[in-house]
């Protein structure tokens, strides 16, 4: 699917945040989508890269995404920030990773542009009449993007926690609003998500969902070597780091997005032998020749890819 950038909005203080409206070339109605539903786009270097949506799905004739701009990224982020008004994209989706649960009572957590997915995700606890708090985290005032929106919901509702006026927010902080038998939804950073996740058991809330923009951490790894079949080249991968990023430093062009194991961007043959695979996304007859670079491993040895 082509669509065109028809609107470009500057929405953290700082200005390193930037929102873009797509809309079909022709003005059409685009597919419906769900709060916590991305887009994959296919940049014109060839890059992909998932980005949440950020609009309003009753908007059915534009999609609005946000993007932080990372000058030590992968150039996606540089790149998106480049666009014009006119310019088009292809993309895939919508797909949803994240999907939004009516419940009764629900506690949001973001942490910077980790409100991309919520803010969606919040206004429809609105309109469903849901008992909804929020707990914005961020740098400062300056560095988080929408606050100009967020400040205009019910302030009794809505808690904004700077680090330069509070510091990093304990487990108290992010969920001393849950409620009980209620739900937590959360998207930040990965210390973020992760004192969220290792809390939760000591909350009253009984569900929690979360996503994360970055890969996750490797834990339980051991270092392997990979092996690029079509040229010999041999890089190691260590017990740190993901299988993708050691492909990345010897073939740079390779196509990956999500870094979770769920979107297939980075799926790859596997000539000799055996992978741990760890994703959720392939099928037992795929994962006999292939796997997801991003989060699946060796399981004993040297693997040699198909590329």
């Amino acid at each position: 699917m082509t669509l065109q950038l028809r609107g470009r909005e500057i929405v953290a203080h700082d200005k390193d945040v930037v929102a873009l409206t797509f809309t079909a070339p022709d003005g059409g109605d685009l597919p419906g989508w769900q709060p916590g539903s991305h887009l994959d786009l296919h940049l014109p270097s060839g890059r992909r890269r998932q980005y949440s949506l950020c609009g309003d799905p009753q908007d059915r004739d534009r999609y609005r995404i946000a993007v932080r701009k990372i000058p030590s990224g992968g150039g996606g982020s540089l790149e998106m920030h480049d666009l014009r008004i006119g310019d088009t994209v292809t993309v895939r989706g919508p797909r949803n990773g994240f999907p939004f649960i009516p419940y009764e009572r629900a506690l949001y957590i973001a942490g910077g542009i980790g409100i991309t997915p919520i803010l969606p995700m919040v206004r429809a606890a609105q309109r469903l009449g849901t008992d909804w708090h929020f707990v914005y985290c961020g740098r400062s005032a300056d560095t988080i993007p929408f606050l100009d929106e967020i400040w205009q919901w019910d302030p009794q509702r809505v808690t904004v926690r700077l680090d330069e006026e509070h510091g990093i927010p304990t487990p108290a902080d992010l969920l001393g609003r849950a409620a009980p038998g209620g739900a937590v939804y959360v998207c930040g950073p990965p210390p973020m998500i992760e004192t969220v996740r290792g809390n939760f058991d000591r909350s009253p809330a009984s569900a929690l969902h979360f996503e994360r923009f970055s890969a996750p951490p490797v834990t339980d790894g051991t270092a392997f070597e990979i092996e690029i079949a079509s040229t010999g080249a041999v890089a190691t991968v260590a017990a740190d780091e993901s299988l993708l990023d050691a492909l990345v430093r010897v073939r740079p062009d390779v196509a990956y997005s999500c870094r979770q194991g769920f979107c297939g961007t980075c799926r790859v043959g596997v000539l000799s032998g055996t992978p741990e695979h760890r994703d959720a996304r392939l099928t037992a007859a795929e994962r006999a020749n292939s796997m997801l670079a991003c989060v699946s491993r060796s399981a004993n040895g040297r693997l040699v890819l198909d590329l």
